[in-house]
């Protein structure tokens, strides 16, 4: 399982902030003939874009083409022109005649000349006064000239924020030569954007691909020494070389030896930066050697091959050589971050020595646009001294945090020859990926966001790492396996499931998912993640099944993940989801299923697996007990596995404001009678699991006892001192093991309602309503602090209209029912139909029989469009028929109104973090607990008895009044009544 660093040092690359201002207009001021002899075969705007496309470059820029002045200056009073290009003879006007009246006007518009190369053209360039030209250029035939003076422009202009606030590294080129620099700059940017596509790789998506091109170096042109030094004396911390000629103007006359005296003030400041000087006199060459700097004679036929192999092995442009530093000769080398990581234990001291004390290896980083761990290795300053192999290894944990922090709030394209342990998000396919996966990013983008989140002392918060399939591998295998009318049929939920467990998912999967398995070498589950589900409107809480499949032999595990996938798009046709679609009025053909394959939370214990607890907390409470309120929201957490939470079984309830006060544990009696008894685990038998309808086919539910072994329980376990009939926190004491969460909510063992309060509270604001989170916290991890994982998110849907009926004028005695914990808001009319469970035959050991018996009612109303009201003992809706009758939402979706009630040895608090429970408050199902026994509310249960039944079986009655009745709940008070119409 992953570790979750502190990520304070590596701050955010904003390469949404790089390269803001652009050229998207150009004024080309030329003659017809001109025109022509640009274009060649195409137009220059055709040529540009194929060059900007072959680059992966964007937004290439619109020319606009006139061939006189006149022209050129309607068009700039019509247009927001960006830059002028014009060619050397423009009719009427000279261009530097041009250009000097164009300034007056456009000052700030950047105006270049092209020229064809002659020393003619030479001559005239000396005689003419160029002051209002910013540079000319020599047009050799190609695009790749426009392109390049095109990005010198930007870099011009986006220099100074890209490279002081971003940190984009720079090169910086002397030449005063028109005909070297108009040689040079083409090939300097053409190798720029190819090293950028290379560096692009390090993004995990084509967003952030394309996004990081922007932080490629940039291109400084400097034509005099004052500008060089001062371009030099502004960017020295982020310059990664400097190419200079030797002879150039300083203080305004021509000086031979200006690039000696460049690169002699440079190397005095750093002896390390690499330096080319370039002239036609060989005996330079000399001159070079002594300084330490490079050199490439211009006459050379090799000149650009030589500026190639410079830019390359100087300006860290290729992939990084280590060397040996008494040699030269190449040791090893590497081409992206990864190879970095995994490769530097076997790179011997002294050659990393040799290039930690040059910068080398953080330049090389900066020039992948890879510029906060790049900043933070330029910090790990060494000397002869230093213990290298110490430095090595902090070098390798400084890599793996920021490949960590960098994964984190990002959803990455899953590559497999790429992925490894540290993409915590990534995507299959390029559909949408559903509801509840879009809340995992959504978690994950937040933990991010956050620092008392992504920084906590105590703990580390994450998501566990998580694949998702996006919907178009649902749709590719519904299309070619010919499954749609097998779904949309009526066939029973089995004959489905066996229709779908034949078809053939896409051939890459396989491949896709073994890589997986490989890299995450743990339990995985797979969770439906639907188009549908979890939306801001209509929460599908539990409604599509969640299958887990042990680790066996990475191959026959893909087996079983494919075959789980396929259960779960089967569940998409079930009955279940059927009538929540009739619920919901959606269409069930419009419906598609993403797929969130996640590493299951936990530690292995013998052959069973689960984490230490699981939990959900709620950011509003429905049912508050003072001094608890609403807004303060509520916590249900046990041990195990969240199914024991989410199916209704007993787990512990508490407020996140008031940790210590859990009416759970106010007596002994209470303590023993309703705090949890079994927890369920994952099987490690991979032999267990079997595609099934029933989604929990390979789980344990065992008894608590069990997990002292394991160790579990130190932190949530008391024990019941039967002689002295106390609860004794800790386990010294023999007894009963009572699942109290005593050293975590009355210790702080660990700061589970800290944590609750602060992800409840940053939910609701971010979602900007009420939200419900699922978790799981191993406190047995390998890493030195314990984690806290995020495993869901999902908005609580509540009334949009605040005011609810009043209550005030109707008598509680007078209603059939009167309660006051009612969960809702609003009326409900016109329902004459109550099925209810008879109390005289209850017993809870008939629950599961009793929740078949609804059903087949259930069905029998639906169909004949008729809602009801449904009653009965216990927690609906539980998957522990101990505590309620056990009824899926399919099997009593038309119920309008639903009520809970206790009986005199039979009271049971309504759970707040079921699915069941979630999905009544999506559907805006009235919801009320009554419990007669002990005075809270009433239900006039006689009335039933004694009108006569349309249906009744031994467990279960079905009533038909003629006068229809109402339920109102007031949402303010939690109060409910239920009253017939018209009353007499």
């Amino acid at each position: 399982m992953q570790s979750n660093t502190v990520y304070n040092r590596f701050s955010e690359t904003a390469f949404d902030q790089l390269m803001q201002k652009r050229i998207h207009k150009i004024l080309l001021i030329c003659s017809s003939y001109d025109a022509f002899m640009l274009e060649e075969d195409g137009r220059i705007d055709e040529q540009l874009f194929n060059e900007y496309v072959s680059l992966n470059l964007r937004y290439p820029p619109h020319f606009i083409q006139v061939s006189s002045a006149g022209e050129a200056f309607k068009v700039l009073k019509e247009e927001k022109i960006d830059l002028i290009i014009t060619m050397l003879s423009v009719g009427e006007m000279d261009p530097f005649s041009l250009s000097r009246k164009i300034k007056e006007t456009y000052s700030k518009i950047p105006i270049v000349v092209l020229t064809p190369f002659s020393r003619e053209v030479s001559m005239q360039l000396e005689r003419e006064d160029t002051s209002a030209i910013d540079y000319v250029f020599c047009w050799l035939g190609n695009a790749n000239l426009l392109l390049a003076i095109i990005k010198l422009i930007e870099d011009g202009m986006n220099a100074d924020h890209d490279i002081h606030e971003i940190g984009v590294q720079s090169i910086l080129l002397v030449e005063d030569s028109v005909r070297f620099y108009s040689s040079y700059l083409p090939l300097i940017y053409k190798i720029v954007f190819r090293q950028s596509k290379k560096f692009m790789q390090e993004g995990l998506n084509e967003h952030q691909k394309m996004m990081r091109m922007r932080g490629r170096p940039k291109i400084l042109l400097a034509r005099t020494y004052e500008e060089a030094e001062a371009f030099y004396n502004k960017y020295r911390s982020n310059l990664l070389g400097i190419i200079s000629d030797v002879s150039f103007k300083h203080e305004g006359t021509k000086e031979r030896g200006a690039g000696i005296n460049l690169a002699k003030r440079v190397k005095e400041d750093n002896p390390y930066m690499p330096f080319m000087l370039q002239s036609s006199d060989s005996g330079i060459a000399e001159v070079a050697k002594e300084l330490k700097v490079g050199f490439i004679h211009k006459q050379s036929k090799f000149l650009l091959q030589e500026l190639k192999d410079f830019l390359n092995t100087y300006l860290a442009f290729g992939d990084f050589v280590f060397i040996n530093p008494k040699t030269g000769e190449e040791i090893t080398r590497v081409s992206n971050l990864r190879e970095l990581q995994n490769k530097l234990m076997e790179i011997p001291d002294e050659s990393l020595l040799y290039h930690f004390k040059r910068d080398h290896i953080s330049k090389w980083l900066t020039a992948r646009a890879l510029f906060p761990i790049g900043d933070v290795i330029r910090e790990m300053k060494v000397d002869d001294d230093v213990d290298i192999s110490a430095h090595k290894q902090k070098l390798i944990r400084v890599i793996a945090e920021f490949r960590k922090s960098k994964g984190r709030g990002v959803i990455a394209s899953f590559d497999r020859d790429r992925y490894d342990e540290y993409m915590t998000f990534s995507r299959i396919g390029q559909g949408s990926i559903g509801g509840k996966a879009r809340g995992l990013a959504f978690l994950n983008s937040i933990i991010k966001k956050h620092t008392e989140l992504n920084q906590h002392p105590d703990a580390n918060i994450m998501i566990p790492r998580t694949i998702v399939l996006g919907i178009d591998v649902f749709e590719n295998f519904m299309e070619e396996n010919d499954l749609y009318s097998i779904g949309l049929s009526d066939l029973p939920d089995e004959e489905i499931l066996r229709h779908f467990i034949r078809g053939k998912l896409p051939v890459h999967l396989y491949d896709d998912l073994l890589k997986f398995v490989q890299v995450v070498q743990r339990p995985v589950a797979i969770r439906s993640s639907s188009v549908l589900e979890d939306s801001h409107y209509q929460p599908f809480a539990g409604i599509y099944t969640t299958y887990m499949i042990a680790p066996s032999n990475d191959e026959e595990m893909v087996l079983q993940i494919m075959d789980a996938i396929k259960c779960v798009y089967a569940s998409v046709y079930y009955k279940s989801s059927k009538a929540y679609m009739e619920g919901t009025t959606n269409l069930i053909d419009e419906e598609r299923m993403g797929i969130v394959l996640q590493e299951v939370v936990g530690q292995a214990h013998g052959n069973r697996f689960y984490p230490t607890f699981s939990g959900v907390a709620r950011s509003v409470n429905f049912y508050p007990i003072p001094p608890e309120r609403a807004e303060d929201g509520i916590v249900n957490v046990a041990l195990g596995l969240g199914r024991q939470i989410v199916e209704g079984g007993t787990s512990l309830r508490f407020s996140p404001k008031y940790p210590h006060k859990v009416l759970q544990l106010s007596t002994p009696e209470m303590v023993v009678r309703e705090t949890q008894k079994t927890f369920f685990a994952l099987d490690l038998d991979a032999g267990r699991f079997e595609p099934s309808v029933n989604d929990g086919i390979n789980l344990l539910q065992l008894n608590v006892g069990d997990a002292e072994a394991d160790g579990s329980l130190k932190w949530l376990a008391s024990v019941f001192d039967m002689q002295n009939h106390i609860i004794r926190d800790g386990l010294m004491a023999d007894g009963v093991r009572l699942i109290t969460f005593a050293n975590i909510l009355k210790y702080d063992a660990f700061p589970l309602a800290e944590i609750c309060r602060n992800i409840l509270a940053i939910g609701q604001d971010e979602m900007k309503q009420p939200v419900e989170i699922e978790f799981a916290v191993d406190m047995q991890a390998p890493e030195s602090k314990p984690v806290f994982y995020l495993l869901q998110i999902r908005p609580i849907v509540s009334s949009n209209n605040p005011i609810g009926p009043d209550l005030s004028e109707y008598d509680p005695e007078d209603c059939f029912l009167y309660s006051e914990s009612a969960l809702g808001n609003g009326e409900v009319h016109d329902i004459q139909d109550v099925v209810y469970v008879k109390t005289d035959t209850f017993k809870p050991s008939l629950n599961r029989e009793i929740a078949a018996h609804i059903e087949k009612i259930n069905d029998k109303l639906q169909k004949k469009g008729r809602p009801y009201l449904l009653i009965g003992p216990g927690r609906w809706g539980s998957q522990d028929p101990w505590l309620g009758v056990p009824v899926r939402w399919g099997q009593i979706a038309g119920a309008r109104t639903i009520v809970e009630m206790g009986l005199e040895n039979y009271h049971v608090e309504p759970s707040q973090g079921t699915h069941f429970f979630q999905n009544l408050t999506s559907l805006r199902v009235g919801y009320l607990t009554v419990n007669p026994s002990i005075g809270e509310g009433h239900i006039k249960m006689d009335l039933l008895d004694s009108h006569p039944a349309e249906e009744e079986t031994g467990l279960v009655r079905h009533v038909r009044f003629e006068k229809p009745f109402s339920t109102l709940i007031d949402g303010k008070s939690n109060k409910g009544i239920i009253v017939f119409d018209q009353q007499d």
